[in-house]
Parts: C-alpha cells; sequence; structure tokens
C-alpha cells in the first residue's frame, strides 16, 4: 500500500502533537503564576496536570476540549487576581542544574498589588523523592516602592532572608488592601466636604487635614499611618493632631486637649469612617 496515503494524517497527528505541547506549557506557567501561595501546592498541581494530560490525551480528548480547559483556568486566575489584588505582569525562569531529581531554576516575577508594585527574583530547589516534592527558596531579593519606609524595610529585609515567599504574598495582600482603603476614604470625604477637608499630599499621602470653615486657622491634622511588623502583620495607627490659634486656645484650653483623646475612643467604638464622619460634623456646626 502506498504510504503517501497515511503522510496527511501523520502531519496532522504531528502538529496536534505540537499545539497540545505549547497549551501545556502555557497551562505551566499560568498555574505558577496563579498559585504563588504554596510552592508544594504548585509543584503538586503541575504533577497532577501532566498526567493528566498524559493519560488524556493517549485516550479520546480532542484539541478543543484542551483549550476549554485553557479558558477555565484563565478565568480562575482572573478571579483569583481580582480576590486577592495581584496582577502579575512578567515572569520569567530559567533551569540553573538538572541533575536526577535535584532541579534549580531561577525566577524572576514582577507585577501589583492593587496599588503597590513590587519585583521578585529567588532560586527555587526542588527535590523529589519517590512521590514527594520538596521545594526550597533561596537567594531571594524584593524590591518594592515602599521599601523607603523604615517599618517596611525591615519586613522586607526579614522576608529575604528567611526566603518566606508564602508570607510575603499573604502579608503584601493586607498591606496593599489598607492602602487602597485609605485613598478610597480619603477621596470619599474630600469629595463630600470639599469645603473642610484637604489634602497636602494627595490621595496617596498619610494624612488628610480638616479645616474649620467658621474658625480661621483652626485646623485638625488626621494622620493615618499603615505599620507592617517584621513578621507581616499589618496594623493601621490613626492620631489627631490639632492647630489652634492662640485666642482660641486660651478660651477653650480643656476641650481642645481632650480631643485627639476623643477621636481615639471614637475610633474604638465606632471605626475610622464613622470617626471622621463625626469629627467633620462637628467641626461643620463649630461657633
Amino acid at each position: 500500500m502506498d504510504e503517501s496515503i497515511f503522510q496527511p494524517y501523520e502531519d496532522e497527528i504531528q502538529a496536534l502533537e505540537e499545539e497540545i505541547r505549547l497549551l501545556t506549557e502555557k497551562y505551566e506557567a499560568i498555574r505558577q503564576e496563579s498559585t504563588f501561595f504554596s510552592d508544594e501546592e504548585v509543584l503538586k498541581a503541575i504533577k497532577s496536570f501532566q498526567r493528566e494530560t498524559q493519560e488524556e490525551t493517549k485516550g479520546s480528548e480532542s484539541l478543543s476540549d484542551l483549550k476549554a480547559q485553557l479558558e477555565s483556568l484563565e478565568t480562575d486566575l482572573l478571579f483569583l487576581m481580582k480576590f486577592t489584588g495581584f496582577h502579575f505582569t512578567s515572569h520569567s525562569k530559567k533551569t540553573v542544574e538538572k541533575t536526577g531529581n535535584r532541579t534549580v531554576e531561577k525566577h524572576r516575577l514582577s507585577g501589583k498589588c492593587h496599588s503597590l508594585s513590587f519585583q521578585l527574583e529567588f532560586q527555587l530547589l526542588e527535590m523529589q523523592n519517590n512521590e514527594k516534592v520538596s521545594a526550597v527558596v533561596s537567594d531571594l531579593s524584593i524590591i518594592m516602592e515602599s521599601r523607603e519606609d523604615s517599618n517596611v524595610s525591615k519586613f522586607l529585609s526579614s522576608t529575604e532572608e528567611r526566603g518566606d515567599l508564602l508570607t510575603f504574598f499573604r502579608s503584601l495582600s493586607t498591606y496593599a488592601e489598607w492602602y487602597e482603603h485609605r485613598r478610597h476614604t480619603f477621596l470619599h470625604f474630600k469629595a463630600k466636604y470639599p469645603d473642610i477637608v484637604t489634602l497636602p499630599e494627595g490621595l496617596w499621602g498619610d494624612f488628610i487635614i480638616l479645616r474649620s470653615p467658621k474658625v480661621s486657622g483652626f485646623e485638625l491634622m488626621i494622620v493615618w499611618k499603615i505599620h507592617l511588623d517584621e513578621e507581616g502583620t499589618t496594623t493601621p495607627v490613626l492620631d489627631l493632631l490639632p492647630k489652634v490659634p492662640e485666642q482660641v486656645l486660651e478660651q477653650r484650653m480643656t476641650s481642645v486637649e481632650n480631643i485627639p483623646g476623643s477621636f481615639r475612643s471614637a475610633l474604638r467604638l465606632f471605626g475610622i469612617e464613622a470617626a471622621i464622619e463625626n469629627l467633620i460634623k462637628v467641626l461643620g456646626s463649630e461657633k
């Protein structure tokens, strides 16, 4: 029988195999970017997918089925990005060493969490023992815009030393979420009370100033810091600093001294937004 008859089929099979290979590589890249919260889970997911792909492609699974799976994975990735605030803009890896059950890869990753940009570079050592895979991160380097903050710098240095990617991503998600919450809060009050609220450093500053519309020179500065300790715990720290004209200070010395303490009590009782709202209303009605 003329073998040329089968050549078109063989060409089609080879084309499908190449397409499957490319789709598999794309899937691995997506999974690595979307599940950095646990290195062990990433490795297990990749191994599981590779086994399933090999078994299914041996059967009757079509190329359209693989594309549907990848579309589903991309949907999951978009959900994860929206849920955590992470958006990865680039990721590359290079195999540095591969011998037997030992693999060393160098990774570069950049992205944003809400409004905070970051860049990571690290080495990942993978060791496989029978069915168990272990992974160790080393040579971790982190670049962030907020590193000039001494607290953030200490946290990043501690994280780099430990090679703790999981803590970095979890802590950054919470820290960046507070940044966004502060920005939205400042924007809300500036839009609602434009004659009272001013933002000397813009929406990304860490304080706002409330100016009395009835008492010239009477200002209240609300300072809102976001503290990040070396263990990755994020804590909002708010305080109030009054600026009072001398004539007002002489007349109402006791009441002025009580303002910061009253504000802190309102924070504990009502929360940040309600405490600021009440303060603005009192300031606006002050005679």
